[in-house]
């Protein structure tokens, strides 16, 4: 999680702003229904897609709030694995937490390459060829910006080009958008990917969460979005989305959605949060700079470019086992094992 200088929890000014309103509001706890709070997941989905974007003009896309992001991918590995899907493909590495996901929703755990360890880049030809692999119809899963936990996203064309594979091979696209705003400071920029593919026709599925952008770990706010067809297969979706739902913790909390809710429908406080979260993603980006140039600055004679070509709130290092190990022993400085680091 973020944190401030001081190593403190960070609450940015627009959420307490808006936790003020909630409680001159005099508000009920009655359950949310089982798709969650409509007017949350409305503004969610513009937040992420745009205003403008065709599938929500046209109104084909079925929606529901989450348990924030892991609970929409839950949710959604079990609706690929009732609907005919035995497998998925996950970038290599991912976050951790994915591949249980999706193995306990009934599903084999199959991976595509993504990093480049010796060079600390993205393995973009295979991660291309690998993609061409996959069996029509499988569905994908990308990191939609900020690639946790390398931290190293294709660019634009990249993505044009993976855009262009996924659609003529069928597959099902599935985006995990879990820093929109957090990693470059500009929530479109990070949207980029997905409108790309939306604009060009993919019909996908997308799960975000409101933990980091938004300062909210605690509340577990998210949502699951599938673009359909038309509007009658967006009623199946939701349909069968909720049948998921209902059996697995039959409808979300509601105080984390009336905050996203309370900042997304106030155009002040929406500006607000759009400045806080820039705020959040450079610091995070001077972080970076200050950690490459310090490490050269000592004599390191390593290259660490890479440490500042990455974005979002992790740093890939490179370091191997042993080096954290002894990072950890003898000057108790802590990352994880591959040598993730926390920049936030």
């Amino acid at each position: 999680a973020y944190r401030s200088d001081e190593g403190a929890p960070y609450v940015l000014p627009c959420v307490r702003e808006a936790e003020s309103i909630l409680m001159g509001q005099n508000l009920e706890h009655e359950y949310s229904g089982i798709a969650g709070d409509p007017d949350f997941v409305k503004l969610s989905l513009e937040f992420v897609y745009g205003t403008d974007s065709k599938p929500l003009i046209e109104k084909r896309v079925a929606a529901v709030q989450t348990l924030s992001g892991t609970g929409g991918l839950r949710v959604f590995g079990e609706f690929l694995a009732r609907h005919g899907h035995k497998h998925i493909y996950l970038p290599n590495p991912t976050w951790g937490n994915h591949i249980p996901i999706f193995q306990n929703a009934g599903l084999e755990v199959r991976k595509y390459r993504y990093y480049d360890t010796e060079n600390s880049d993205l393995d973009y030809d295979n991660m291309i060829s690998d993609i061409k692999d996959v069996p029509e119809g499988s569905c994908v899963l990308f990191h939609a910006c900020a690639h946790n936990p390398t931290g190293m996203d294709p660019t634009m064309e990249q993505w044009a080009e993976l855009s262009q594979i996924t659609k003529d091979r069928k597959i099902m696209v599935f985006f995990d958008c879990a820093y929109q705003g957090f990693a470059s400071g500009n929530a479109p920029q990070d949207a980029g990917a997905i409108r790309m593919f939306i604009e060009e026709g993919h019909n996908l599925a997308l799960v975000q969460s409101f933990s980091k952008n938004f300062g909210l770990y605690g509340q577990r706010v998210g949502a699951l979005s599938v673009v359909t067809a038309n509007d009658a297969e967006k009623a199946a979706v939701e349909s069968q989305l909720k049948i998921t739902i209902r059996p697995m913790y039959s409808n979300p909390p509601r105080h984390g959605a009336r905050i996203v809710k309370t900042v997304l429908s106030d155009p002040r406080l929406t500006n607000d949060f759009i400045d806080q979260c820039k705020g959040m993603a450079d610091r995070i980006n001077d972080m970076r700079i200050k950690l490459r140039g310090t490490l050269e600055e000592v004599g390191s004679t390593h290259s660490w470019e890479h440490i500042t070509k990455q974005i979002g709130m992790f740093a890939y290092s490179g370091l191997k086992k042993d080096q954290v190990l002894a990072l950890r022993d003898n000057h108790h400085i802590y990352c994880t094992l591959d040598g993730r680091i926390s920049m936030a």
